[in-house]
């Protein structure tokens, strides 16, 4: 085998499965509608199967890759090749240098390692780094997540964060025989088109998301309060007051649940929670 020919295996710590179903690869290439010349991000080509498909259809492929093994197999494959760039290390880390934070990537390629998915997708948004189109392999519950409905037992902050600024369409489920090593569970492969003017939520809305999921059980009220009184309450106002104002404000029953919300609806508490809070003595820590 290739692999132990170089002495070089795969690392469970870095979540490390290749996609060798040569008809999914042909699936997520064709799903990117490649122009010659685009920048394409990879995240995690290992050998460079997929790297090598990209490159054909004429993309200039920037490529985030941690395994120093692999780093070393991909500069003897592409180094040459003046359309090919390789940063080295972890992505979370690295993809910050890459660009200037506002400028929108032609794609963004990826099979992507399961501890890592969740939380680089919504780096990425967080960050204003955004993609016109991605198309992405992640674990089968993941992927639920992020194509979850208001009401359902998915919906969380993942799907309203990516719902807000993409159009996410389910391609095709991958068995465990479609990777190796081969996993015990599921993969779908995801293609995510960034949607025309997606509207800028304000500064507090991130935060303000993760805590009213925090307790999915809870109802927005109770979330609520202690996200004010934690984080953002203005000097000498209670938090049971400002969250009650809110509520008021934006006309929505604090004895809702946060998966009952639309994106609007989140939007709106931002909104009105901002305005009532910045202008107050104590700032938000982290935001």
């Amino acid at each position: 085998m290739f692999l132990e020919s170089r002495g070089l295996g795969m690392r469970k710590r870095y979540g490390q499965n290749f996609l060798i179903n040569p008809d999914a690869r042909r699936i997520l290439l064709d799903a990117l509608e490649i122009q010659r010349g685009q920048e394409i991000w990879e995240i995690g080509p290992g050998i460079g199967a997929m790297t090598a498909g990209l490159l054909e259809r004429g993309a200039r492929v920037t490529a985030f890759e941690i395994d120093p093994g692999f780093i070393q197999i991909l500069n003897e494959l592409f180094g040459a090749d003046k359309n090919f760039s390789l940063t080295a290390g972890d992505v979370l880390k690295t993809w910050p240098q890459k660009t200037a934070t506002g400028a929108v990537v032609p794609g963004l390629l990826g099979n992507l390692p399961y501890n890592i998915a969740s939380v680089l997708l919504a780096d990425f948004i967080r960050k204003k780094q955004f993609f016109s189109r991605m198309a992405v392999t992640v674990q089968l519950e993941t992927a639920r997540r992020l194509t979850a409905k208001p009401g359902t037992a998915d919906f969380s902050s993942l799907t309203v964060l990516c719902s807000m600024f993409y159009k996410i369409t389910p391609l095709v489920v991958l068995k465990g025989q479609s990777f190796y090593p081969e996993p015990r569970v599921n993969s779908q492969a995801l293609r995510f088109d960034l949607l025309p003017n997606p509207k800028t939520p304000p500064v507090i809305f991130y935060p303000m998301l993760r805590s009213l999921f925090v307790s999915r059980r809870k109802t927005l009220q109770n979330n609520l309060v202690n996200f004010v009184s934690s984080v953002i309450i203005k000097e000498g106002a209670a938090a049971s007051e400002v969250t009650a104002l809110v509520f008021k404000r934006t006309g929505i029953s604090g004895g809702r649940r946060a998966e009952t919300l639309d994106n609007n609806e989140f939007i709106l508490l931002a909104e009105v929670l901002e305005e009532l809070t910045k202008s107050g003595n104590n700032s938000a820590p982290g935001i």
